[in-house]
């Protein structure tokens, strides 16, 4: 009885010291922390957030954390959010977070290291509910929420159910004009990993588009005692911008400072303190054909920092700050300032890259988005449906003529027709499983792809490989067939098996086309993270760097070796020769590089004909040269029967 009378005593103290710091001061908004102690099942987050200004409480049960009040000024939220699709641990117990600004009307959670935003930033408009006190706590229970504190403040360590705050009307924007002109008078609660402490109000500027509208600068407003005009930023809207609105034509330019909420909470990049908000009232602009320009002036940047003009589309990521380059045009104006082109409406901001030659090459490396996806995709999904079937048939034909033939290059044909038609057979199902599988399942259909993809490769190097066998090594015999099965079957294991290890490498992968950057394409594939991204370069690139300049050399010194001969200069062999070992080498892979400047959107249509329709080429290379062998009829052209380099070219009888 008496340590629980110590403990309730211990508590009553702490809540009046609460109650004292704050009788002087006004404390806008709130931090409360805790740990949520729950069962290791479904989890899952319950808000119900509405205007008004009673009270707001934070309770937990075995299943899921909840966070109810009307407390907001515009923010309106009923939502029941599953936490699975967050990666949280079902260990038993997760470390949260609840920021409420109420200066900005934003709510934001960090639940389990993820940071949900619960109610987007906006600037003051009128009142807010401020003054956040703490009301009696409910009774102990298993399950519910342990170690309570309020900013650095504990609260009891005891499992509680529930904690509830109150609150007081008050009139916000006269407090954020108190604050522009240097009061101290008011409380802030900030993030540990931000240093600065300049007050959160937003600034906003509307404007009204008249029907002469020509174009318009806003320059956000500057605070006194705030950074000199170097430090400003500047929007102009342009005619455009008129063209496009349908309904509504005020535009409102809202201006962020040092607001960590925006922050994204990766280490290795960071955004600038300024961050803009540019919106119609319930309105949607994309893909304006004259871009909005944004001028951030900012200090100094150094050149090993990469930077990149980035937006947040909070209808397609409304929980999580999610900072894309999709849509956005950058330009180096200098170390000072940056300049960004965009072609919607949502928040912008530059995000800078950490120091570091790497990183800022592969930021530079990262995925942009994609012309004429839906064309592509078309092309790609019929291709591979193509492929698929002309593999299964170059298979069977290989394997009959196996039965007939001693011939050493069929093992290796037929492993490369295995290869390429799982490979194409993953890639055609690779959206469906996508889209009804989400990442538990891209986790596994990624690395399978990828695994396929690097077999490929490597039947089609073996290929090479043993095509200068056959060339310059006559008379010395060839490696087992369990050679090449180790080789292209196992050895491409190896490097996908340490990725997978690793983790965070395979899952679920957004492709954006540039007309509709809101509806990206979903496959299975390599994670769009710098971490996947080396892994991407480290793998797949460096294997088609050796494969393309192995092949093209391989081509060459067959060319070299053949040129001479009287079959040759018959324009249908030529071309025969050269497009089928082309197909047996995957040269046309490195259309790849090719992928920049002027023909871009040529070469990007020949290379996915092409690659998605090897496995028929490939099938119709060996079904024309096996015709041909028997139009040929026992001649010393067609007395070879391997489909291979020596077949139309080199007159001398396969080995056995």
């Amino acid at each position: 009885m008496e340590p629980r009378l110590t403990a309730n005593l211990r508590e009553v103290f702490v809540f009046i010291i609460l109650l004292s710091t704050g009788s002087g001061e006004n404390d806008t908004d709130l931090a409360f922390c805790g740990t949520w102690r729950h069962g290791t099942g479904s989890l899952s987050l319950n808000v119900q957030l509405s205007p008004g200004c009673s009270e707001i409480s934070i309770s937990a049960d075995e299943s899921s954390l909840s966070v109810h009040g009307e407390i907001t000024a515009q923010c309106n939220r009923s939502e029941v959010i599953p936490l699975e699709q967050f990666g949280l641990d079902y260990g038993g117990e997760t470390p949260f977070c609840l920021y409420w600004e109420p200066l900005l009307d934003q709510m934001k959670l960090q639940v389990g290291g993820k940071n949900l935003t619960l109610c987007w930033p906006a600037s003051p408009q009128g009142s807010c509910c401020t003054d956040l006190s703490h009301g009696l706590n409910t009774p102990e229970a298993p399950y519910g929420i342990a170690n309570g504190r309020i900013k650095n403040d504990d609260i009891t360590d005891r499992i509680m159910i529930a904690y509830k705050f109150s609150g007081d009307t008050i009139d916000c924007k006269a407090l954020c004009d108190q604050q522009s002109q240097g009061s101290t008078r008011v409380n802030m609660t900030m993030s540990p990993d931000v240093g600065n402490t300049e007050h959160p109000c937003a600034r906003s500027s509307e404007v009204d588009m008249k029907e002469d509208f020509r174009g318009y600068n806003v320059t956000a407003p500057a605070s006194k005692g705030g950074p000199a005009e170097s430090s400003t930023t500047t929007v102009h809207l342009p005619r455009a911008l008129k063209q496009a609105a349908k309904k509504n034509s005020r535009v409102v330019c809202t201006f962020f400072k040092n607001n960590f909420l925006f922050q994204e909470g990766r280490e290795e990049v960071r955004i600038l303190d300024d961050v803009v908000g540019i919106s119609l009232e319930n309105e949607v602009i994309a893909n304006l054909s004259e871009p909005i320009r944004i001028d951030f002036h900012h200090e100094i940047i150094p050149k090993l920092h990469s930077r990149k003009c980035v937006s947040w589309d909070t209808r397609k990521d409304s929980l999580l700050v999610n900072w894309l380059v999709d849509g956005c045009e950058t330009r180096l104006k200098g170390a000072k300032h940056t300049e960004c082109l965009c072609n919607h409406l949502t928040y912008f901001t530059v995000l800078v890259g950490g120091g570091g030659l790497l990183l800022c090459l592969l930021q530079q490396m990262e995925p942009r988005p994609v012309r004429h996806l839906l064309a592509l995709t078309a092309i790609t999904s019929l291709g591979c449906a193509v492929s698929v079937i002309s593999c299964v048939a170059l298979i069977v034909f290989l394997c009959r003529k196996s039965r007939r033939s001693k011939e050493q290059s069929i093992p290796i044909h037929l492993g490369l027709a295995v290869s390429l038609g799982l490979l194409n057979l993953l890639f055609f199902f690779t959206a469906v499983l996508a889209n009804v599988g989400g990442q538990s399942v891209c986790v596994w259909v990624g690395a399978g792809l990828h695994y396929t993809l690097l077999s490929s490769f490597t039947w089609m190097g073996v290929e090479v490989f043993h095509t200068f066998w056959l060339v310059h090594m006559v008379f010395s015999p060839s490696p087992k067939p369990y050679v090449w099965n180790l080789v292209g079957f196992a050895l491409p294991a190896v490097p996908v098996i340490i990725l997978a290890a690793v983790g965070d490498i395979y899952g679920l992968r957004e492709v954006v086309p540039s007309d509709d950057v809101s509806n990206p394409y979903l496959m299975c594939w390599m994670q769009n993270t710098h971490k996947a991204l080396l892994a991407h370069y480290f793998t797949n690139m460096t294997v088609l760097v050796v494969l393309v300049t192995s092949g093209l050399v391989m081509l060459f010194l067959v060319y070299r070796e053949i040129r001479t001969r009287d079959e040759w200069r018959q324009n249908r062999v030529a071309f025969l020769s050269i497009w089928g070992l082309s197909c047996l080498f995957g040269t046309s892979w490195g259309l790849t590089f090719l992928d920049f400047g002027f023909l871009s959107d040529v070469v990007l249509f020949l290379s996915c004909i092409l690659n998605s329709f090897q496995g028929f080429l490939l099938m119709l290379r060996f079904y024309m040269l096996d015709w041909m062998r028997k139009q040929a009829g026992g001649s010393a052209l067609g007395s070879t029967s391997t489909g291979s380099t020596r077949q139309h070219m080199l007159q001398a009888p396969e080995k056995s």
